[in-house]
């Protein structure tokens, strides 16, 4: 015979009472069958753990010190539980979630940080940005459970759902034409003549060849005078005079002298923000995030 949680409980139960019958009706069973769970804990350990006379129950010395260890190990036990089920409503654990260096811009981002810490706080948020393509590799080896990528071919493990539309706007100098005008937007074959300055095709942003299809739908190849792997890097060389650039809206918020954002006038001009994750990932912390990020 071993031990059991019960024994301990049952012990607990009678130490705290010293009363067999209370002790009973506490645990909701019969007296006789209880007295027999104390014998043979008793009988298991070799000790006698409680003193009984007609009239009183007392614990023996070697009572009261099993009884400081039988609690520990309930409470214990009782902890390791509610660590289960919390961690089983995704209360608990840890998070690692990618982003792209645009995505703080865009509100709902920060909504939805603010909210998950505040609803779980005993879940560790682990941000880390990371372009698309990093990203893609990143949640295929699980260093990553969440990303939040713009367009892109994803291999099949990986499914997606739109976040938002983040609409794409021409960066131009301030002081060119084209900014100064009084309409406020401009239709895509108007930059026919610029020279652009775009994403390389390894930062993953999908921006690059969304640029490509949009010059052609309006009738003209882009004239392409620089490639860079970071938006702010590409406004800092439309400030210089390099060219123009097409980047999301969000970019507005980078404020640069010299610098002019214009809206596109056209149905294609638009960049998806996408929430990414394993196909077969069903984590309650990655459904929470989720929840909360297409509700921000």
């Amino acid at each position: 015979m071993n031990i059991e949680l019960r024994h301990l409980r049952y012990f607990i139960a009678v130490a705290d009472e010293l009363h067999f019958s209370r002790a009973a009706e506490r645990l909701g069973i019969s007296q006789p069958p209880l007295s027999q769970q104390i014998r043979d804990l008793e009988s298991m350990l070799g000790v006698r753990l409680l003193r009984r006379t007609n009239r009183r129950v007392e614990l023996t010395d070697a009572g009261r010190a099993y009884l400081d260890a039988a609690k520990d190990i309930v409470a214990r036990v009782d902890d390791a539980g509610d660590m289960a089920r919390r961690a089983e409503r995704g209360e608990i654990g840890e998070l690692h979630v990618g982003f792209t260096r645009s995505t703080p811009l865009i509100e709902r981002f920060p909504r939805a940080i603010r909210a998950f810490r505040e609803t779980y706080p005993s879940v560790r948020l682990v941000l880390q940005e990371r372009n698309t393509l990093q990203q893609i590799e990143c949640l295929l080896d699980d260093r990553q459970q969440l990303g939040l990528i713009r367009g892109a071919v994803l291999p099949a493990p990986l499914v997606t759902r739109k976040l938002v539309d983040d609409p794409l706007v021409a960066v131009i100098r301030a002081d060119h034409p084209l900014a100064r005008r009084k309409r406020a937007k401009l239709r895509m074959e108007e930059l026919s003549d610029e020279n652009f300055i775009v994403f390389t095709r390894a930062a993953g942003t999908g921006i690059h060849d969304q640029l490509l299809t949009m010059c052609r739908n309006a009738g003209f190849s882009p004239r392409i005078s620089q490639e860079a792997g970071e938006s702010s890097t590409m406004i800092g060389l439309v400030a210089a005079g390099m060219g123009v650039a097409v980047l999301p809206q969000s970019m507005r918020h980078v404020q640069v002298d010299g610098v002019a954002y214009v809206t596109i006038d056209s149905p294609d001009a638009a960049s998806a923000l996408h929430l990414a994750h394993r196909r077969d990932d069903a984590s309650p912390l990655v459904k929470a995030f989720m929840k909360l990020m297409l509700k921000a």
